[in-house]
């Protein structure tokens, strides 16, 4: 947001500081100043002074407009702030007042309207179009540009009709389900029964709080004005924004909450903007407000605040004084609260319109904490007493994070949230999705019930930076359910891409592969105690498979029957709308399953004085024989003597003799070696028979 230092010194004549140590001090506060840039002063002389960028909260609405940072800067600087000249000429009598109806009163808390008359539309002058200049913004006709000054001084959006073009009476309601409204951008919106409206008794007149209607824009050839300025509902504007794609500077404050008492002064001040052309005003002020609603935004209960709270809260200051009440008072009357003793220290404070974030006691003293400087306060540490406790899962944590940076993973830390898409891409279950009720944008709009999503972006994020070779480790929580029991679950999600560390001679300049990915899993599940760990797949279609792996590179990990995790390659239907241009591969490993096995203990044994006999064998086995049933068949004989079974090379050539079509041929070494004895030639050779019979069962060729 852009602000400039001569308008808020408009509003502040007593302020003799810097606008350099404005911006430092305004930071301080906590309303950021991101920079300060000085403005040539061809325009308006000596007084142009600085444009400053600023970077206020979501929370603090009030503070997004020229009137809210002078009032911050009145606080910090003990100095008067000078009200908003909200005077208007004399009223001309209307034979009746202009009608209004708010039919949707849970959604618009507030409505105001202003009949202006024989006004004159042309091009704006004077300050707006000085202050304009400056701010870059776009000039359109002194009736449109005020209401856009407006915006910019106070911060509350409004908005001009042209009132011979208004049928009967304003309402403001529901829209119908597929009414259509052609908006001022000249895009056209089909709309739904959850979009609040203006309209009169005809037809559509605008997007409540987000955007105003083709049909009764202002022109060149406007005569008759009505000026709206209202309090719509925050999550209302918010779904409407979000539903069509538009983002406004009206739908930016509204959805943030608008400042309820606001309406009467924004609309006054737009009146005069338009009249200083000619004109006349008709009839007085419309204003329609719903009591419930005004009960919890205007009229709210005050706080109860103890100024022995402030001082164990807040403790000393840097010179070994506490806050005192005096100070309480100041600042919290310069922020716009109503302060009134009920006792020696205990005040009952009423809270302004324009700050519906603070609600608490607790909200209260860190406004005093933050106007009277964090950095004025003495450096002390918090009380504690006890020691740390780990928690039960700790071990468990710290030995899969050390495998994974051992591997040559770097541990990444991704969004708690997501999109709304990618929580119903990557839930693990349908209908699992945690929405958020107050999303900053679409696209983090739930929480995220998988760490795929962040795990992707990570990877986009370092491809798109020429970094080829990545690999990336995450620990995190995922959360699914619904929004009135959201469930916690620990995840670990790992990515890779490019090259496969090169640990062994064979690895460099070798691209990573599933295998690569099947062997860190198989590393990982190592550490943990479990009587079986196998890997298994189905076919995409039988719906038992994540859809954003590939249907035939991708694999379930079970172990003790029990489902652990899922791991492969990225799918390209996930892989294409990210622009991922190289394969990536991907695994989801349950925490939750995997910390319900104990962790192996490592077991130390004593090396073999006596030589170990090794033993080669080369079989040729048809494609269907998988590494895993040969292991297995192998490991069902229990000799304690056989230390190591490894193939050691596996060869295909459908065009020799030897190894045949849809076959293969593999090494495979085994190492026996015993403890107390050297082996005799004889026990080797049984070993060696039983294995070969063994391994012909399963369907091999013994190669000479």
């Amino acid at each position: 947001m852009k602000i400039l230092s001569h308008w808020l010194r408009a509003y502040l004549p007593a302020l003799n500081v810097s606008d350099r140590q404005i911006a430092e001090d305004l930071t301080l506060r906590g309303v950021a100043v991101e920079g300060v840039f000085e403005l040539p002063a061809k325009d308006l002389g000596a007084g142009n002074g600085s444009l400053f960028e600023m970077d206020i909260t979501t929370n603090r609405v009030d503070a997004m407009n020229h009137y809210g940072i002078a009032r911050e800067a009145a606080a910090i600087y003990d100095i008067p702030l000078l009200p908003l000249d909200a005077s208007l000429p004399a009223v001309k009598h209307a034979k009746q007042p202009f009608p209004v109806r708010i039919e949707a009163q849970d959604l618009c808390g507030r409505f105001t309207a202003r009949v202006l008359r024989n006004v004159k539309i042309a091009p704006s002058s004077g300050e707006v179009v000085e202050r304009f200049a400056l701010l870059e913004q776009k000039l359109i006709s002194n009736a449109v540009d005020a209401t856009n000054f407006v915006t910019m001084a106070m911060g509350h959006p409004t908005h001009a009709f042209d009132l011979d073009k208004v049928d009967g009476a304003i309402v403001v309601r529901r829209a119908r389900a597929g009414e259509r409204l052609k908006l001022l951008d000249g895009t056209e919106r089909t709309l739904v029964v959850d979009d609040l409206v203006v309209a009169d008794e005809k037809k559509t007149l605008g997007l409540a709080g987000v955007m105003g209607g083709w049909d009764t824009m202002i022109t060149p050839t406007t005569k008759n004005i009505l000026i709206e300025a209202a309090w719509f509902d925050p999550g209302a504007v918010r779904r409407s924004s979000r539903r069509h794609g538009l983002h406004t500077d009206a739908s930016h404050r509204f959805e943030r909450g608008a400042d309820f008492a606001a309406p009467p002064i924004a609309s006054a001040l737009v009146s005069r903007l338009i009249l200083a052309a000619g004109g006349e005003i008709e009839g007085e002020l419309i204003d329609v407000i719903v009591p419930e609603i005004a009960a919890r935004t205007i009229d709210r209960s005050a706080i109860s605040l103890a100024l022995s709270e402030v001082t164990r809260i807040l403790g000393s200051t840097a010179d070994g004084n506490f806050i005192d009440a005096a100070t309480v008072e100041r600042y919290l009357t310069a922020l716009g609260c109503r302060v009134q003793p009920t006792s020696t220290e205990q005040y009952a404070v009423t809270l302004p319109s324009w700050r519906l974030d603070l609600e608490r006691e607790i909200d209260l003293i860190e406004e005093i904490a933050r106007l009277h400087g964090y950095n004025r306060f003495a450096n002390t540490l918090p009380p504690f007493a006890g020691s740390v406790v780990e928690m039960p899962w700790a071990a468990k944590e710290k030995l899969l994070r050390g495998k994974l940076l051992a591997a040559g993973y770097t541990e990444a830390i991704g969004s708690t949230f997501c999109s709304v898409t990618e929580s119903v891409t990557f839930a693990p279950q349908p209908n699992a999705t945690v929405p958020l009720g107050n999303p900053l944008s679409e696209e983090v709009g739930c929480l995220r019930p998988s760490l795929v999503p962040g795990m992707l972006s990570m990877l986009a994020h370092n491809l798109n930076r020429e970094v080829e070779d990545v690999r990336l480790f995450e620990m995190g929580t995922i959360f699914t359910g619904t929004t009135e029991r959201v469930q916690e679950k620990p995840s670990l999600v790992v990515g890779a891409t490019g090259a496969a560390l090169a640990s062994h001679a064979h690895a460099s300049g070798r691209p990573y592969s599933f295998f690569d990915m099947k062997g860190l899993a198989e590393e990982l599940l190592a550490g943990f105690v479990s009587k079986s760990i196998y890997f298994d797949s189905f076919p995409g279609s039988s719906g038992l498979m994540p859809a954003w792996l590939h249907p035939a590179r991708a694999a379930r990990v079970v172990a003790d029957g029990e489902t652990i995790g899922f791991f492969g390659e990225l799918a390209a239907q996930e892989a294409q709308p990210r622009k991922l241009r190289q394969t990536i591969f991907v695994g989801e490993f349950d925490l939750d399953r995997l910390f319900r096995h104990a962790l192996r203990e490592p077991v130390a044994r004593e090396l073999s004085r006596f030589p170990a006999v090794v033993r080669d064998f080369s079989f040729v086995f048809p494609d269907r024989v998988r590494w895993q049933q040969i292991a297995d068949a192998l490991a069902a004989f229990a000799i304690p003597e056989m230390r190591s079974l490894e193939p050691l090379e596996i060869f295909r050539d459908g065009k020799t003799v030897s190894v045949t079509a849809n076959h293969y041929s593999i090494l495979l070494r085994t190492t026996f070696q015993s403890q107390q004895r050297t082996l005799r030639d004889e026990e080797a050779q049984e070993w060696w028979e039983r294995i070969v019979t063994t391994l012909r069962a399963l369907g091999g060729t013994l190669r000479s």
